[in-house]
């Protein structure tokens, strides 16, 4: 597929966007009969409701973006911020989303196509807002787990605002302003199914909105919102706009330029506005304010956003004519990472394993079933908060029973967790045999999560159809190794398995640093000889998929390992944690276990150590027989129980927990 002319342009010079359309709209002072034409409804008043002026006034529209164009502006935006039905509903325009953004693309295109020349081409941005809803917050304190949106009806309203945008000759898309990365991937999916419909994809700039020095709304941070909306089809760049002036989004930009995939955009607001809304910042404190990012090289594209005029992008233009800085390429990715509110990175080459709670499962924790069960999801939100505070990087939420709805338990689950400080900043691995399920959770998730899993089993198809679906949602794939033989239990079907799934999705355009293998846990010392190496063989696989399938992430659900001693909680925990130290080694890097309940592999008594590696490892076909006896033993509590585990907590003093308590919304110890 041909690139776009504007991804190598940004590689190679800054490029310069226009200003704000608000701010000069304003100026005109357009009155109710501006706003109405023939299809526009009588009532309710539409004044302020500006994209409709593509329909009534395209004139005005016209001359604004020639203003912009003349200023020097190599990128118009559509005057189509707010054109989407959920936020024309509120004027009962819903129904001329497609109308309004297809003639505000056509003016646009009109307007830069006069400007253009072989030396300079011009180009639209179809301006996509975020709504005045959130799919991540509710608007209730009460009702943490209440919506005003979901995904689907914003990926539907977006859709058709961007049919509108290309079929009207949009260049790019420009997701702009976005407070809450849920909306942002929602605009993202419906770009990505129309680009698909039509066989071609156009750049896509994806922009935030700051509601404090380096978070969103939501509380996320630049880096973990990087992350979630790096899979952007089409990519051209991610940046920030609105909220602050240059000034105070600088430190953020430049921590953003440090993460960031591709080229990096601002379009600020002329500095912060005064007591009655105002913004005064003159053209040169703007320009003085960016010169610093241009000279770095940080910025790629550079304008305006609330209170800019012409005369300040003019000032831009000539700041970006004096740096003559080309920009500084952005970094490849340093391994993976995934977000929730804060950035996860797992950087290649040995580091921490990354334990991802596992008692959100209501097939492995029967209180965790019960509390879904009886929809008391206050309690089993405080399970997954134990979790986190035991050492979880990930937790991992499954709802599979067949006395549940589970796609509706997994939203109204991490709707709640969504809400809980500390909770909400850690990603999530969706899990479920379920693909509604799998769906239902990815479309709850405003950051970059895990789906668990995917395999072969259906065929290569099916595979690359729900691959190319979980990418789309913004999360990574999980591959278990199965096909449509069977589950891999030898060396050999593991490592066919590996290559095969890895080698399909990075020729379906998943990057290998967002492929999740899983070589498959199964327990030992059951009484069959045969399932004696098991565990070596899945420390094997791992390191045979870290040496050959380069990028790729290795996880595995540590507790199967232990499945023929369930009930002896002491010798299962030392089982893990031998496991776990080999599994590492050998290049482990999640691991879906209670990180609460894994002792420390040092302290662990030497002589039972060694007859449980002896197992593990397969270094003795009599270990299996050792570990049962030392099973017994411990059963008869002749050996001392698992040393404390990992995370422990002391019980905090009363005045401590209260105010735990306080900052967290965490019941827990109050009592």
């Amino acid at each position: 597929m041909t690139e776009h002319p504007l991804h190598s342009l940004a590689a190679s010079r800054v490029l310069v966007l226009d200003g704000a359309m608000g701010t000069m709209l304003q100026r005109l002072g357009l009155q109710e009969s501006d706003f109405h034409g023939p299809g526009i409804p009588d009532a309710p008043p539409q004044k302020g409701n500006n994209d409709v002026l593509c329909l009534s006034r395209p004139d005005a529209i016209a001359a604004i973006h020639r203003q912009y164009l003349e200023a020097g502006a190599d990128l118009v935006s559509t005057n189509t911020f707010n054109a989407n039905a959920v936020s024309q509903r509120e004027y009962g325009a819903d129904a001329l989303v497609y109308a309004i953004n297809r003639a505000g693309a056509t003016i646009a295109r009109r307007e830069a196509d006069a400007f253009s020349t072989p030396d300079r081409p011009r180009f639209v941005c179809g301006s996509i807002g975020p709504t005045g809803k959130s799919a991540s917050l509710s608007p209730y304190a009460d009702d943490p787990a209440h919506r005003n949106v979901r995904f689907r009806e914003l990926a539907e309203a977006y859709r058709t605002q961007i049919r509108g945008l290309l079929d009207g000759g949009a260049d790019a898309l420009l997701v702009e302003t976005v407070f809450d990365a849920l909306n942002a991937k929602a605009a993202l999916y419906a770009a990505a199914l129309e680009f698909e419909a039509r066989g071609a994809t156009s750049p896509v700039i994806v922009s935030a909105s700051l509601a404090s020095a380096d978070r969103l709304l939501t509380g996320q941070t630049v880096e973990a919102f990087c992350a979630a909306v790096a899979h952007a089809p089409g990519l051209l760049a991610i940046g920030l706009n609105c909220g602050f002036g240059a000034a105070q989004l600088a430190p953020a930009l430049r921590r953003l330029k440090a993460v960031a995939p591709c080229p990096v955009s601002a379009h600020p607001n002329a500095g912060l506005p005064d007591a009655f809304g105002d913004y005064a910042q003159t053209p040169a404190i703007m320009r003085q304010e960016l010169e610093p990012l241009l000279r770095d090289g940080v910025l790629s594209i550079v304008g305006g956003c609330c209170g800019t005029t012409p005369d300040h992008i003019r000032a831009i233009a000539e700041a970006v004519r004096g740096a003559a800085t080309p920009p500084r390429a952005p970094r490849p990715p340093a391994g993976a990472a995934f977000s929730g509110l804060e950035r996860l990175n797992v950087p290649p080459g040995p580091h921490p394993l990354v334990d991802v709670g596992e008692r959100t499962n209501v097939a492995g924790s029967r209180r965790f079933l019960r509390l879904v069960k009886e929809s008391d999801f206050a309690q089993a939100v405080e399970i997954a908060r134990a979790q986190v505070a035991a050492g979880a990087a990930v937790i991992d939420v499954n709802m599979d029973d067949p006395m549940l709805d589970a796609p509706a338990a997994i939203r109204r689950f991490l709707d709640h967790c969504a809400a809980e400080p500390g909770l909400a900043d850690v990603p999530v691995m969706v899990d479920s045999s379920n693909w509604e399920t799998l769906v239902a959770g990815l479309e709850c998730l405003q950051g970059r999560g895990i789906v668990n899993s995917i395999s072969l089993k259906d065929g290569e198809s099916e595979f690359l159809r729900r691959a190319r679906e979980i990418h789309r949602l913004g999360a990574c794939p999980l591959v278990m190794c199965f096909d449509e033989k069977g589950q891999a239990d030898t060396p050999d079907r593991r490592r066919e398995i590996a290559e095969r799934s890895y080698r399909l999705l990075v020729a379906a355009g998943i990057p290998p640093e967002r492929i999740v293998i899983d070589a498959n846990v199964f327990a030992i010392a059951t009484g069959i000889p045969g399932h004696d190496r098991l565990a070596a063989d899945f420390i094997d696989a791992v390191r045979w998929i870290k040496a050959n399938l380069p990028g790729a992430l290795t996880s595995g659900g540590i507790s199967n390992v232990s499945f023929a001693f369930r009930g002896n909680d002491a010798l299962r925990g030392w089982i893990h944690s031998v496991f776990l130290h080999h599994a590492v080694a050998a290049g482990l890097d999640l691991a879906i276990v209670n990180p609460a309940a894994i002792p420390d592999y040092a302290t662990m008594p030497e002589d039972h150590r060694r007859i449980v590696e002896d197992a593990v490892l397969f270094r003795d076909p009599a270990a299996a027989a050792r570990l049962a006896e030392l099973a017994m033993a411990t059963m008869d509590g002749a050996v001392a129980p698992a040393p404390a585990p990992r995370g422990g907590v002391e019980i905090a003093p009363p005045q401590a927990r209260l105010e735990t308590a306080v900052a967290t919304g965490s019941a827990t110890g109050l009592e």
